[in-house]
């Protein structure tokens, strides 16, 4: 068993080594400084990641105002184009079969399936000539060869 005044110097000891080993002011400023260094690189991350998530919504909206006004400026152009006289003549033409004074309205009939596929198999057209890759590439760089 161990007696009372062991059992003291042994917490002295204990004591003394925890003063002057673990918490001398060397050791506890170190130590304080390393916390503070982790704490402020673990503040400075979460703000760098808070401006990149703040840029790129940022960057989100403006491209959806850009998108926005493109489309309010096409809807305006639109409106414009109701409102002039030629649409107001074609759809008059279109709906009402409106007539200019001597116009005669020639009602054709619709084409057949045959009419339509007459002439694809025969080309009226020159067919080009098909050119190598080297050839298109010599005609891109050089337009006069």
């Amino acid at each position: 068993m161990v007696s009372v005044n062991g059992m003291r110097t042994r917490i002295r000891r204990f004591d003394y080594k925890m003063r002057h080993d673990y918490f001398s002011v060397e050791n506890v400023f170190l130590f304080a400084s390393i916390v503070l260094c982790l704490v402020l690189t673990y503040q400075s991350v979460v703000a760098m990641s808070r401006n990149w998530e703040l840029s790129e919504k940022l960057r989100a909206e403006r491209k959806e105002l850009e998108l926005l006004t493109v489309e309010t400026e096409a809807s305006e152009l639109e409106n414009e184009y109701f409102k002039s006289d030629e649409y107001q003549e074609l759809l008059a033409r279109r709906n009402l079969d409106k007539l200019f004074p001597g116009e005669k309205m020639v009602v054709l009939p619709e084409n057949s399936v045959e009419a339509m596929n007459k002439y694809k198999g025969t080309s009226s057209a020159k067919k080009e000539k098909e050119y190598s890759n080297f050839e298109k590439w010599m005609t891109y760089l050089f337009p006069s060869y």
